[in-house]
Order: C-alpha cells, then structure tokens, then sequence
C-alpha cells in the first residue's frame, strides 16, 4: 500500500515560522516524536511551530490547534493566529474571521500594508493563579524571582502576564548583553511556573519603542514571538514604562501592540509570509517543496 502524503505551507510572522496543515477535510494526528522529527530545522522541514486548521465546534471559521517543535500541544501563538487569520480570510474573501484555539475565541482583521493582519487576542491576565504562578503574588508587575547570586543577580523581578501561555518579562539595560540560551531553559523550567513560561528580555530604547528577545517555551530562541510581544506591551504599559501602544522590536522585525482601554483586549499587528507550499510522506516523514510562496516584496514597500 502506498504511504499517504500531505500538503503543507510554510508560513512565517517576522520570522516567527510554521507548518500549517489543512485537516478540515481529512484529519491528522502526528505522534509528538513526528512532530519533533519535522521540526528539526537540520534533518526536516525546520520550524518553531506546527499548526492543523481543523472544523470548529463552535460554528466559527476555523479552529487552531498548536503544536511547538518539541511536539508539546499549546493553547496559543499570536504570530500563527495572524497567519492563519489572513489564510481564511483570503479564503471567505471576509475581511474578519473567527479562530477558535484551546485559549480562546480569537478574531483576524484586515490591517493597512501588504499581507499585514491584525488580532485581537483578548484581555491578558494578571491574576497570579491565572498566570499560573505556583506561589501567591498580589502584584505580578514584578514577581520575586531571580538566577545567580543573591547579591549580584543575573536576572531579577521579572514582570509575569499570561496571554493564553505564561510569560515573564525581565526588564534590562541591554537585551544582547544576556546568554539567553543559557539562562532560557532555567528560567522556562524554573518551579515557580508550574506550566513552564515564555522568557522575555525587554528594553525601552524611545517612547513607545521596546526592543525583545525571546526564550520561547518548546521551542527555544526565536526570530518573533506574538504572545511575548502582547505580554511585552502590557507589562510595560503597568508599569508606566510606555503608552497603551508601543511597537515591540523582535530579531524579526516590529509588530504593533495596543492594550486597548477601552475593553483591555490587546491588539497585535504585523506582517505575514508564506515561504512555499510542500508535501510530507507521512510514513517516512520525508518532503519536498512543491509550490512557491509570496512574491518577494519590493525594497522600501510598507510593512
């Protein structure tokens, strides 16, 4: 019997890159090593998460299921909901679109630029047994948390937000000045949150401007992070760092927050990209490129 093969895009938000997978009309279910297997970005298709558009049960347009590359199921990833938003809006030909994720309802909208989408990602929350963190906080604008010696701390007092998935935000001078992939992992796995959490380096540089690095949780270090830029944004608007509005600066590029006050939903727009189109042999998990993917853009077009 021959092996089943599948399509695939490649698709990436600043970077930020995913395999997405079109189960509405046949379902896929990959064991969490296959799912390792095809993200390893030597030996197979290479990304930071694994995205299936399946049938909502709510009646929505879609529903998101996220996979990161270590094969772990998640509830959320802003940069995938803005892929995914353009794809089912380019679609419907609808200029809105509901996704359904294990975090929630999500809405996609059309934003002013090429290919740029916007989500609203609903209210953060702030809450210590929200979060989750394993002790109680009454203010998680910062948190009693810290690596290396008590009187010279490498990292201290991190801000603590959840956007759907934990993150903790550490407020520094410099974000390249810190091994991140050395102290990422201790503080992903640090006992204080039960669930892991997305570890953000962040640093005002201009009114309204942050520049992040990201230690994402699963997945590692990586080009964007939509959730650790929403979290980003509204830690520092607690904290009277910025406005209700920033742009969050990531290796990948910007991508605009606004912590709206008027219902405190947080607003994320930025670009998106498919990179190519593809097909896995399910079986072997092997894969070729089958299709390209966006025209390149112009040089100077808006983003």
């Amino acid at each position: 019997m021959a092996s089943e093969t599948r399509p695939f895009l490649k698709m990436n938000g600043l970077g930020n890159d995913f395999v997405v997978w079109d189960a509405r009309q046949q379902p896929l279910r990959l064991s969490r090593d296959a799912i390792a297997k095809l993200g390893d970005r030597k030996s197979g298709i290479g990304f930071d998460q694994m995205i299936t558009v399946e049938w909502s049960s709510l009646g929505v347009d879609a529903f998101m299921r996220i996979h990161n590359r270590d094969g772990g199921e998640v509830s959320a990833c802003g940069n995938a909901t803005r892929c995914i938003g353009r794809l089912l809006m380019e679609e419907a030909a609808k200029d809105v679109v509901t996704i359904e994720t294990s975090a929630g309802l999500l809405h996609a909208f059309e934003a002013a630029g090429p290919r740029s989408v916007t989500v609203d990602m609903g209210k953060p929350r702030l809450e210590w047994d929200q979060i989750p963190l394993a002790e109680e906080f009454a203010d998680t604008r910062a948190i009693e948390l810290q690596i290396g010696p008590i009187d010279d701390p490498i990292l201290h007092t991190p801000a603590a937000v959840s956007m759907g998935n934990p993150h903790a935000i550490f407020w520094v001078d410099d974000v390249e000045a810190y091994d991140l992939e050395r102290v990422g992992p201790l503080l992903e796995h640090h006992p204080i949150f039960p669930e892991g959490a997305n570890i953000s380096l962040a640093h005002v540089f201009d009114e309204n401007q942050i520049r992040v690095r990201v230690w994402e949780r699963g997945v590692g270090l990586t080009l964007a992070c939509g959730t650790a830029a929403c979290a980003v944004g509204v830690a520092a608007a607690r904290d009277g760092k910025t406005g209700r509005k920033t742009t969050v600066h990531l290796p990948g590029g910007p991508i605009v927050i606004e912590w709206r006050e008027s219902d405190h939903h947080v607003l994320m727009t930025g670009t998106t990209e498919v990179e190519f189109e593809g097909e896995v042999d399910l079986e072997t998990l092997s894969w070729r490129k089958t299709g390209p993917g966006d025209e390149p853009r112009e040089a100077g077009a808006a983003s």
